[in-house]
């Protein structure tokens, strides 16, 4: 799987869910995201060889996007990254079992949407139905 985020908004802006995901497959997908988004002035990954591969290279090259690697085992390097795909797992995968891949790919997109909240983060329903999180010290409603 092939979890796409943006560090600044901490968005998830792709989930890829195949059995392999070549470099070929990771630029295409990074294309996909550029058609909405626009191309990042930067890409930070691990050194995996779908990230290595020369077709990310030349992809990189070509859009004129810096590409960084975080230092073999140093996951903290991409600590929001690492964080969010920690959630995925226990939230996500770890409750689910897949009959295939289409059944994978409607869970995580469904979960990708709308994640539950994190534990410490106490939710309260807003009066137009939406969940915001439980602010701490005095309703501003209130004051």
């Amino acid at each position: 799987m092939l979890c796409v985020i943006d560090d600044f908004s901490r968005e998830c802006l792709a989930t890829v869910v195949d059995t392999s995901i070549s470099g070929i497959r990771v630029a295409r997908e990074m294309d996909r995201i550029a058609e909405i988004r626009g191309y990042p002035c930067m890409v930070v990954s691990d050194n995996g060889t779908e990230f290595t591969s020369n077709a990310i290279l030349k992809w990189q090259e070509e859009r004129h996007v810096e590409w960084h690697y975080i230092a073999p085992g140093k996951p903290m390097q991409n600590g929001f990254v690492e964080s969010f795909n920690g959630r995925l797992r226990d939230e996500c995968l770890n409750e689910h079992l897949f009959v295939g891949l289409r059944h994978a790919r409607q869970l995580i997109a469904a979960w990708r949407d709308d994640p539950p909240p994190p534990a410490h983060e106490p939710r309260r329903a807003h009066p137009a139905g939406i969940l915001q999180p439980v602010r701490e010290g005095p309703n501003p409603e209130q004051t």
